[in-house]
């Protein structure tokens, strides 16, 4: 049993315990997202918490316990991997992954999944810790203490990037949050654009059209 099936609750029960830090979290996925339109699906849904807020019409989750408690929460959430994803191609508008790309076994195959299955100048929605940010190096260089993320690696964002590029994706942005220390964030901290600053990280881009593509070729 892995220790997301296993500790389900204490997982969930985090988001609660830093409520500020979450909230702000939410706060720079949203400026992510933007004004997309069409059914969403999320990558790793976990417990719901990134889902629910947002108009998420599905979701894929490996772990039970996990997957439970988001369909408690209203998802319509099923057993799948980023790298094989369950679905049709070309049946999302958008795609969301936060807090996801540090558990992938496979992160190359998984951002060409997440092309797949979106539409055409679908967005693709990406958040994570920042590797090099304060936060980043905090996780990296305790993560045999941190139950989970013991088996977690994790990305920079130029590595997100370069990973997102070789799948199709363009016209990056980025937002970012979270300026302090987990322990000395209080309230809900500020959404800036670009990236460098925040510990938390969100990078969104567009899925090419074919009339693009045809472009670049001719």
């Amino acid at each position: 049993m892995s220790v997301f099936d296993s500790q389900a609750k204490r997982y969930d029960r985090w988001f609660d315990d830093h409520r500020a830090v979450y909230d702000s979290e939410l706060a720079a996925v949203r400026a992510g997202l933007g004004s997309v339109s069409g059914h969403g699906l999320e990558i790793g849904v976990g417990t719901g918490r990134f889902s629910s807020p947002f108009d998420v019409a599905a979701g894929v989750e490996p772990s039970e316990a996990m997957r439970e408690i988001a369909i408690s929460r209203g998802l319509d959430v099923i057993d799948g991997t980023a790298e094989k994803l369950p679905f049709d191609s070309g049946a999302f508008g958008f795609v969301l992954m936060v807090t996801t790309i540090c558990f992938l076994d496979m992160p190359r195959r998984a951002f060409k999944e997440a092309f797949r299955v979106l539409k055409p100048a679908g967005r693709m929605v990406v958040g994570f810790v920042d590797r090099g940010s304060p936060i980043g190096r905090t996780y990296e260089a305790g993560k045999e203490d941190r139950l989970f993320y013991r088996e977690a690696r994790f990305f920079s964002v130029d590595e997100v990037v370069s990973l997102m590029t070789e799948a199709g994706f363009r016209d990056f942005s980025f937002h970012q949050t979270l300026f302090h220390p987990l322990d000395e964030i209080a309230d809900a901290e500020p959404v800036k654009e670009g990236y460098g600053e925040g510990s938390f990280v969100v990078v969104a881009a567009l899925k090419k059209q074919e009339e693009e593509k045809k472009e670049d070729v001719e």
